[in-house]
């Protein structure tokens, strides 16, 4: 779209125009910076706050935008006091007093993603989850692409989306948060999903039900609806006069998994589609996540044969159920994506009983850990904690099996070494942030793989 198409949208929709609008950016990391560049292209008045004395991207914003003012180390009330528009960044909570304030007095809030719907007239896929998003939005981008699609992938997962906008895409596929969507008003996806939800940022919402009401307003508009059967809590939307498509690992839905006389397949409408013993990504979970990815992909025309071959190559993401090593009959597999409970329950649940050694614990998010218990008690033979919230990890698990707290990764890969016995797998699965120890779930994955790799030395 044309910068004078971009702007009357914004006028019409926030009121945010180059005449009377001063906009505050709340946060500087990659997501605020990507704002900054949109609106500095549209020349529009803003100013970036951090509370950060040293914010990430504060020097490439200024030898990009010298003239933009930058204010750290705190949030003053002098600079919100002139905002008439606020965008906070998704890793700053709406709940913080300043901004409560800002917004209260007049100001208008408004998101990234608000400013992308604004300046997007090509289809916009959406897809939100407590897990499996990142897996679907990358799956999805790769059956666009062998359907010689020219497709946009980003959101929540890598480039931010308004770092997407380009006038040659046709297709957009955004990964969001829960923190991107409870400041977004302006969605209107040709399609959109909620995977599943479970318990998480249970730090950020004051209760599970706050948290299912800001994923499902990844469904604001009127495209299609894409419903998991088999989650109660990404099923309780009620639609009305809309279209929806279904998803589930039984048979009750438009996407389903089916027995044929050659064994189990991804189907639809009772159709079989994709052989399950094909595909290179494990565990059911996985099953599920095929399924929303290939129902997604039909809405927006993709030929199926397209997507069929983008998912038999598919092998998943790193740091999500990555075969690491084989080690002395010792498999060890690195999902230190699993930041929640539902990831590490949806984890263990493809392994034999009994069978796993595993490392979790980090930050847990005021999540309630005694969900893992009766998977624990089925799947693990021993659990190693690391983090600061593993003692508040083992008491919630109440020594249901052995329980060791052994405080660092590289301490609980060497006392995995010892238990482990041939046919056992190790897993990193942490069902927890990594912000205690690590600067994101990434690095923690990546020292995991070397050490592991150190023991082959």
């Amino acid at each position: 779209m044309k910068n004078d198409d971009i702007l009357k949208a914004l006028d019409t929709r926030f009121s945010l125009n180059k005449q009377n609008s001063k906009v505050i950016v709340v946060g500087l990391g990659i997501t605020g910076l990507s704002v900054a560049k949109f609106l500095h292209n549209l020349g529009l008045q803003f100013a970036m706050v951090d509370s950060r004395k040293n914010p990430p991207f504060n020097d490439e914003l200024l030898a990009e935008m010298p003239d933009v003012a930058v204010f750290t180390d705190g949030f003053d009330p002098a600079v919100f006091d002139v905002a008439t528009h606020i965008i906070v960044s998704p890793g700053v909570s709406m709940q913080e007093p300043i901004i409560q304030q800002t917004i209260a007095r007049g100001a208008r809030s408004l998101s990234d993603i608000d400013l992308f719907a604004c300046a997007v007239d090509k289809p916009v896929v959406t897809i939100t989850g407590s897990n499996g998003k990142s897996t679907v939005t990358t799956l999805l981008g790769d059956m666009a692409k062998a359907a010689n699609k020219k497709v946009a992938v980003g959101g929540n997962l890598g480039i931010p989306a308004l770092d997407l906008l380009n006038d040659e895409i046709e297709i957009y596929i955004l990964e969001l948060s829960s923190f991107q969507l409870e400041r977004t008003s302006q969605l209107n996806a040709v399609a959109a999903t909620v995977l599943n939800i479970s318990a998480d940022h249970m730090d950020r919402y004051a209760n599970l039900d706050a948290y299912i009401e800001q994923k499902h307003k990844v469904y604001a508009g009127n495209g299609v609806m894409l419903i998991n059967l088999d989650c109660p809590y990404a099923a309780s939307i009620k639609p009305s006069n809309r279209d929806v498509l279904t998803f589930s690992l039984k048979g009750n839905a438009d996407y389903c998994v089916i027995e044929t006389a050659n064994g189990r397949s991804l189907a639809f409408h009772g159709r079989a589609i994709f052989p399950v013993d094909k595909l290179l990504i494990s565990g059911v979970h996985n099953q599920s996540n095929a399924l929303a990815a290939l129902a997604l992909g039909a809405v927006i025309g993709l030929p199926e044969t397209a997507m069929c071959a983008a998912l038999g190559r598919f092998k998943g993401l790193k740091h999500r159920m990555q075969f690491v090593a084989n080690i002395n009959e010792v498999c060890w597999v690195n999902d230190s994506k699993a930041t929640n409970v539902g990831a590490c329950v949806a984890a263990l649940q493809g392994f034999k009983d009994s069978s796993v050694v595993l490392i979790a614990g980090g930050d847990a998010k005021a999540a309630d850990m005694s969900d893992l218990v009766s998977v624990l008690q089925e799947k693990v033979k021993a659990l190693l904690l690391i983090g600061k919230d593993s003692q508040l990890i083992q008491q919630a698990v109440n020594d249901c099996i052995p329980v060791l707290d052994v405080g660092t990764l590289k301490k609980a890969v060497k006392k995995a070494q010892t238990i482990a016995q041939a046919g056992d797998t190790v897993l990193l699965s942490p069902a927890c942030a990594s912000l205690d120890q690590f600067a994101n779930y990434k690095e923690r994955g990546a020292q995991f793989v070397a050490e592991v790799k150190a023991l082959e030395q």
